[in-house]
């Protein structure tokens, strides 16, 4: 029996870890990144942009559009922890549940029936982020709920400032600002591509 409560609570900080980790991705990204960041513009903050401007257009994506970035990563750890021999059941796990975080964040886009009854089921019961606890970091000035897998961290995070004491700090000490997000009502205007896309349905 101790064995299983300490399995559990294993696996439980694992996917905490990977559910961390993925919302300190998606909080660099909507922060600081736009699409005429140099280098990581047009891979990286084009398509968030449209996300936090068109949010439901995620949803179109297959498995692989979806994910492909973090199963890159999580596809480099997997083969460092091999070749450093630690390898262990831990790291499949943050890897699996890492690499597919942009799916489950999609998932809470979809409508249930889109989802079906099995991730439905999952998002009732709170293993998986439920589209209620998600759609908080949609509203307006998007700056909380960035954790995407489960429901466990972000208010956690959001009641200690969090990501906001680490802009503070990266201002203070690098000089770095968040950027305006023209999704916002106040912080510019969209670009045209947008609005281009906005027409195209």
């Amino acid at each position: 029996m101790n064995d299983f409560i300490s399995l559990t609570l294993q696996a439980a900080g694992v996917v905490l870890a990977a559910d961390f980790t993925a919302g300190l991705v998606h909080w660099i990204e909507d922060a600081y990144i736009r699409d005429d960041t140099p280098w990581l513009g047009r891979w990286i903050g084009r398509p968030n942009m449209v996300h936090h401007h068109l949010p439901r257009r995620m949803t179109r994506n297959t498995w692989w559009e979806s994910n492909m970035e973090l199963l890159m990563a999580m596809g480099a750890l997997v083969i460092g922890a091999a070749l450093l021999g630690c390898l262990t059941w831990h790291v499949w796990l943050f890897a699996l549940v890492g690499g597919n975080a942009n799916e489950v964040h999609k998932w809470s886009h979809r409508t249930r029936r889109e989802n079906g009854r099995v991730i439905s089921w999952l998002q009732d019961v709170r293993i998986l982020q439920t589209p209620q606890h998600h759609a908080v970091h949609h509203t307006n000035p998007k700056e909380v709920n960035y954790c995407p897998v489960t429901n466990a961290l972000n208010p956690v995070l959001d009641a200690l400032h969090f990501w906001e004491g680490l802009e503070w700090l990266l201002a203070h000490t690098v000089g770095l600002k968040r950027q305006p997000d023209s999704s916002v009502p106040g912080q510019g205007i969209p670009p045209a591509w947008i609005a281009e896309m906005r027409r195209a349905g």
